[in-house]
């Protein structure tokens, strides 16, 4: 019997409650020897209300998004799924296309999230964003947001958009990157979009110091503490990686504890971009 954390708050504009901690799933599906440890894992993620799911056409070739379909298989309800089209399809109608095909895979007929992975310039933004309008209208996605995008390509991207608003940026995003702080959260914040970090406990490197002084003084882990500083302002979301039940249970409690005004200066000093 485990206790189901759900701890979410509105995901930008669109006032949907989505978890704060989701779950990401780079490089999941790419092994078939691990595939039933991977789809355990985000059903275990689905019972601890690591209900936000991210995956990607381009992981795995399409395999992350069969992995997410097992894991949601008969609860897809509980689950807010975000995938995303590769900017090499991103034009309007390879968009579309590319959309179906994850519906397919994800073994959905809508997704609740669908983004432009990046922006690399081979496909006009007006045509990208076009073709998410009309997925929005058919129901195929619920919301459209992009992903490492600047200022400049936000703006661009929703003046394409039109009426419909982007729901979220999703970025790279931990402590010793913490370089969209100058720019780009505060662009987001100011458009009531959500921000969605990346790998954000990247490879380690914050295991000594002040994380590790406030997870000992607070009983809980460094990776807590970075994920609880990672999501500390109202539009900040973030989507770590995990395959092993215990990092699962670890994520699940990032948020279970408050970090004080002088926790979270102390780390900002250490951990200042």
């Amino acid at each position: 019997m485990y206790t189901r954390r759900v701890i979410s708050r509105p995901f930008g504009i669109t006032g949907v409650e989505a978890a704060v901690v989701g779950q990401g799933t780079w490089h999941m599906g790419e092994d078939r020897k691990l595939r039933k440890d991977e789809i355990a894992a985000l059903s275990f993620g689905l019972d601890l209300g690591l209900t936000h799911i991210d995956t990607a056409e381009m992981y795995a070739d399409g395999g992350a998004e069969e992995i997410v379909a097992e894991a949601v298989a008969g609860r897809r309800h509980e689950a807010f799924i975000a995938t995303k089209v590769m900017p090499s399809n991103a034009s309007y109608r390879g968009t579309i296309e590319a959309c179906e095909r994850s519906l397919k895979r994800l073994r959905t007929d809508h997704v609740d999230l669908y983004l432009l992975h990046w922006w690399s310039g081979r496909h006009a933004i007006a045509d990208t964003m076009r073709a998410m309008a009309e997925l929005c209208a058919a129901g195929k996605t619920r919301f459209v947001g992009v992903s490492n995008l600047d200022v400049a390509q936000m703006e661009a991207a929703q003046g394409a958009l039109g009426g419909i608003r982007l729901a979220c940026n999703q970025v790279l995003y931990h402590l010793r990157d913490r370089a969209i702080e100058t720019d780009v959260l505060p662009h987001c914040e100011r458009e009531r979009m959500a921000v969605v970090g990346y790998t954000p406990l990247a490879r380690g490197g914050f295991m000594r110091g002040t994380v590790a002084d406030i997870a000992k003084r607070l009983g809980k882990t460094p990776r807590q503490v970075a994920l609880n500083f990672l999501t500390r302002r109202p539009a900040l979301f973030t989507i770590p990686k995990a395959a092993r039940p215990e990092h699962v249970r670890e994520n699940a409690g990032a948020l279970d504890f408050t970090l004080t005004p002088e926790d979270l200066s102390a780390v900002d000093a250490e951990y200042r971009s």
